[in-house]
């Protein structure tokens, strides 16, 4: 392909890439706008009990681990911490692991 060509058809395609992008990014602002953000619960794919769980939780159940370690950092610094034993979350006191807080299924 003779250069000239290939950069006509670069400028087109950027041009393409240009519009689609921001189209799609006016649409995510729509969505966000009118309160559709979380699309599969807005379309009946997620509970109301799952959409209540904590991210970590979910993708737990996602992976099939019943058993994990959460450590949640925000930047640099650890803001919490607990395990998951069964699918139970557990969160540590003074003498190792409390009781379960509340079954997650």
């Amino acid at each position: 392909m003779p250069l000239d060509q290939a950069h006509l058809w670069k400028r087109r395609l950027s041009l393409l890439y240009a519009v689609v992008a921001w189209n799609a990014f006016g649409g995510v602002c729509y969505m966000i706008y009118t309160g559709r953000n979380d699309w599969a619960k807005f379309y009946g794919y997620k509970s109301d009990e799952e959409a209540q769980l904590p991210q970590a939780v979910r993708f737990a159940k996602q992976l099939n681990l019943p058993n994990a370690k959460v450590i949640k950092f925000n930047g640099i610094t650890k803001t919490d911490e607990y395990e998951l034993k069964d699918m139970q979350v557990l969160r540590p006191n003074e003498d190792g692991f409390s009781n379960a807080e509340k079954r997650v299924e």
